[in-house]
């Protein structure tokens, strides 16, 4: 009996994640669930306690790959409010969260998906909502530091199948335009890969292996000193 339950279970779960891969695209999901990726860290909790303390008043607020941070154990879930398919739209919802957090530092990446919304101008919808985000954390969490990431470029075959990603230079100038109007911080992450990056992505040539956001993380710690 316990075989044959085990075995319906398994088959029910094998149909079920089929029935996930066979699901279309839509704006919220353009990107692949992190669970989705191959690489995961054989180190857990490894990183977290190097990372973890230089970070531990900190916040990062982003989607899909910002969410690496965390299922990477690079940071504790605590540390990261991110989700698949997240715009500065959409994340104008984790206001409440962010504020029961209250960190010291809020660092947002946002802008990977933004760039693909179905709209004449996605990069002036995104700067709309970017800059009520902002306005919202300021509102709520006064005395937090906030610091905008650039949105990380892809593989070069990641851009032949979606063109859209051609514009990730221009909507990281407009990031750039926007901090300094806002008078916050702004980070270029570009240098983190100047020595060559084809190493750093997964699969999927959007997302990213471990050793990424070991370097992000280095990049950023004069952030939130």
């Amino acid at each position: 009996m316990k075989k044959m339950v085990k075995t319906i279970l398994i088959g029910s779960f094998t149909l079920a994640l089929a029935a996930c891969g066979n699901e279309s695209a839509t704006p919220s999901s353009q990107h692949p669930t992190l669970q989705a990726q191959e690489q995961v860290t054989d180190s857990k909790g490894s990183t977290e306690s190097t990372y973890g303390s230089v970070f531990q008043h900190s916040v990062f607020l982003g989607d899909s790959i910002t969410e690496g941070l965390s299922f990477h154990d690079v940071l504790k879930e605590g540390n990261v409010l991110a989700g698949a398919g997240k715009t500065a739209q959409f994340a104008l919802e984790d206001i409440d969260e962010l504020t029961k957090r209250d960190p010291k530092h809020i660092l947002i990446q946002l802008g990977s998906d933004d760039i693909l919304w179905p709209t004449d101008n996605p990069k002036e919808y995104s700067m709309i909502n970017y800059a009520k985000l902002i306005d919202m954390i300021e509102e709520k969490l006064p005395h937090a530091k906030i610091t905008l990431l650039t949105v990380t470029p892809v593989s070069a075959e990641a851009e032949k199948l979606e063109p859209r990603y051609k514009n990730i230079n221009d909507y990281n100038q407009g990031l750039k335009e926007l901090a300094k109007k806002k008078n916050i911080g702004f980070v270029d992450l570009s240098p983190i890969f100047s020595n060559g990056s084809d190493d750093l992505y997964d699969s999927d040539g959007i997302h990213f292996k471990p050793e990424f956001y070991t370097r992000m993380l280095d990049l950023l710690k004069d952030q939130v000193e």
